[in-house]
């Protein structure tokens, strides 16, 4: 049944949320159990929820709205529940029902869109992968982000980065990107990003106030690195806004694609956590246009194509490369934590 299907998958996130350290955020997801048990309208939405749980991040929608109760000081019931003071789970239940009794309608458009957590910490592993591609392909990059969400990945250029003591980046940056590094360190080499751009269906404009702290407030509470880091992007996007347009990520791609690729860069299209809210014909059509033209690249202009995402079985954060011309396989450079807490370098499985 439907509200079996959605009951699986709330349980499933709730644990994903304890083993990446959010005890929290996995009370508040497991309490959307008991809501569906309710005759709420978020309750009953959940319930009946016609889509993939967790593919559609279901769970994370409404645990961003109830974030956003928290830091707009709305109800101060939630209080004890953030702090951990409140940690039996059916204590929990209870203070989540009562609020949502008394704000469904403030919560219900939650429910309409995926979150848009747009972490800097997982640009770690997108700027180890330049690293590593440099002596491939080239040191210069064009990057075109997928699904880019507030454009915060779209800034990496300005970010400062000590990836397992390797250290690139401008050193005055207020983004300070130092994850647990676990393995080799990636290699130190030469790193000139040369533009970057991106798209998303919806994008965010953190130069509005109630925007950044809509993306602030899909941020797990728990992460204190995380919510410091989203404030460092709300001032660099402050200064210079990151150049992000509205369009479907197919459409965007192909247009990218067509736009004349200057020689001596490379240009790569990347993307974190974004590829399962993609309807499945359209990701095959990305596939099918990028490895095309990825068959015509030439050492003067080199095509990649890195992901960052979630391996479904497993639901380790996987940092996938390829690059054309090149061997025809993608290559297995690294796990990562979901937020970017800690990179394990892999590099040469594939």
């Amino acid at each position: 049944m439907d509200d079996q299907r959605v009951a699986e998958g709330i349980k499933v996130q709730a644990e994903h949320c304890r083993r990446n350290g959010a005890p929290v955020t996995a009370r508040i997801v497991e309490a959307q159990l008991a809501l569906m048990a309710g005759d709420t309208l978020c309750g009953k939405r959940i319930a009946h929820w016609p889509g993939l749980p967790l593919e559609d991040a279901l769970p994370l929608r409404l645990a961003g709205g109830f974030h956003h109760l928290l830091l707009t000081h709305t109800d101060s019931r939630l209080l004890p529940v953030y702090s951990g003071d409140v940690s039996n789970q059916a204590e929990v239940d209870a203070i989540v029902v009562a609020v949502t009794s008394d704000h469904d309608q403030r919560l219900l458009p939650w429910l309409d869109g995926p979150p848009q957590t747009n972490e800097a910490g997982r640009s770690a592993s997108f700027m180890a992968g330049l690293l590593w591609l440099s002596d491939k392909v080239g040191s210069r990059f064009e990057l075109n982000e997928i699904g880019a969400s507030a454009g915060i990945n779209t800034m990496m250029e300005r970010y400062h980065y000590d990836l397992g003591g390797v250290e690139t980046g401008p050193e005055t940056s207020p983004m300070r990107i130092k994850p647990e590094w676990r393995g080799p360190p990636p290699p130190k080499a030469e790193v000139e990003i040369m533009h970057i751009s991106g798209c998303d269906q919806s994008p965010v404009d953190l130069s509005d106030p109630d925007a950044a702290l809509r993306v602030k407030s899909y941020v797990w509470p728990e992460n204190a690195g995380r919510l410091e880091r989203k404030d460092a992007a709300i001032l660099l996007a402050a200064q210079k806004r990151p150049d992000i347009v509205k369009a479907d990520a197919l459409d965007w791609v192909l247009e990218r694609l067509s736009t004349p690729q200057d020689a001596g860069v490379v240009r790569v299209f990347n993307h974190s956590i974004v590829w399962q809210y993609i309807p499945a014909e359209r990701r095959a059509a990305i596939t099918d246009a990028i490895e095309t033209h990825g068959r015509n690249a030439s050492a003067e202009r080199p095509l990649v194509w890195m992901m960052l995402e979630t391996n479904r079985e497993t639901f380790k954060h996987e940092l996938h490369i390829r690059y054309w011309p090149g061997p025809p396989r993608w290559h297995l450079l690294a796990e990562a934590q979901a937020h970017g807490t800690w990179v394990e370098w892999l590099a040469g499985q594939t």
